[in-house]
């Protein structure tokens, strides 16, 4: 079942769901499942899997020479969301990148979700390697966003790369894309970061999910900009509690958020991360108290692979 059609069958009641990274090369998926069957008696209707894009490191030869190569840390999410939807009968929704993947490599891998009977994906252009400064587009690879959005809508007409494909059973992909209630990294204004959200969902898109917040107040201003910028989709927050201390000054400094007084005071009096992790669940729980009473039509958790704290959360809220 598409997203859309999980809040549409909803009617107004806020859903659950959450999003888990893949693990890395060389472990086992039941770690996995074990991280994520506590949040399954919550009945989340759908589970993200992100996709991770490609690394450099170097090999170093015999003679002392380096050579550059590339290198996944995280593959195989169209595998780990197919194992999830048919292990726990819940939909999955695979992120799907521009940064590292050719157009080719995209059409690829909705071929296969197609096949596996997965159709949600969120098309997200992706971060910037580590070594670079800005985002650069992968050689054959998409740009933005919403030329992702366009190649999804288009192989759901039958449009492939290389060729026209008239056929019955033609994919149809209920498409995510991000949404950034303080405006994304890179947008010069917020006017400017709504036109181009706007673009996204004109050219297909069906929900947004917002980028993690801490302060309500900016997500029911993003949701009132969005309206007046004539976008109706669903507008699904983004919720991460805060877990260690080193949050304090790397998430505002990564995601370009602000953290509210408040929270800051509470986190600065703690003296261990198990101490922050108990401010970082409570903040969660009122967060999502508050956003559920306004009639969010789901609440989105980055879990990061961990599910205890979450668990804490949806305990106290749904």
């Amino acid at each position: 079942m598409k997203v859309t059609e999980h809040i549409a069958k909803a009617k107004g009641k806020t859903l659950f769901s959450f999003e888990i990274v893949p693990p890395k090369k060389g472990n086992n998926i039941e770690e996995l499942y074990r991280n994520i069957e506590p949040l399954i008696e919550f009945k989340p209707p759908f589970i993200d899997v992100t996709t991770s894009r490609e690394e450099y490191f170097y090999k170093e030869h015999p003679n002392g020479l380096l050579e550059k190569k590339i290198t996944r840390m995280r593959p195989g999410t169209v595998g780990i969301c197919s194992a999830i939807k048919y292990k726990y009968g819940i939909d999955t929704v695979p992120h799907v990148l521009c940064g590292g993947f050719t157009k080719e490599e995209t059409e690829y891998l909705l071929v296969d979700c197609f096949y596996l009977g997965i159709n949600n994906v969120m098309a997200l252009r992706g971060d910037a390697m580590k070594e670079e400064r800005y985002f650069q587009p992968t050689k054959n690879g998409h740009t933005y966003a919403v030329e992702l959005v366009k190649q999804i809508k288009d192989l759901s007409k039958g449009k492939y790369l290389h060729d026209v494909i008239e056929t019955d059973y033609g994919a149809d992909f209920c498409i995510g894309v991000a949404g950034y209630p303080e405006k994304h990294i890179e947008a010069p204004s917020m006017s400017f970061d709504l036109a181009r959200l706007k673009e996204k969902v004109n050219a297909g898109a069906d929900y947004i999910v917002t980028q993690m917040f801490f302060d309500n107040q900016k997500y029911f201003d993003f949701v009132e900009k969005v309206r007046l910028a004539g976008i109706d989709v669903p507008i699904i927050p983004g919720i991460k509690p805060i877990t260690t201390k080193r949050h304090i000054s790397l998430l505002p400094q990564v995601f370009k958020l602000d953290l509210p007084e408040e929270l800051v005071s509470e986190l600065e009096k703690c003296k261990t991360n198990s101490e922050v992790k108990q401010v970082g669940i409570e903040w969660a729980i009122q967060q999502s108290k508050e956003l559920k009473n306004y009639g969010v039509p789901t609440l989105h958790y980055y879990s990061m692979g961990k599910s205890d704290g979450i668990v804490d959360i949806v305990s106290k809220v749904f």
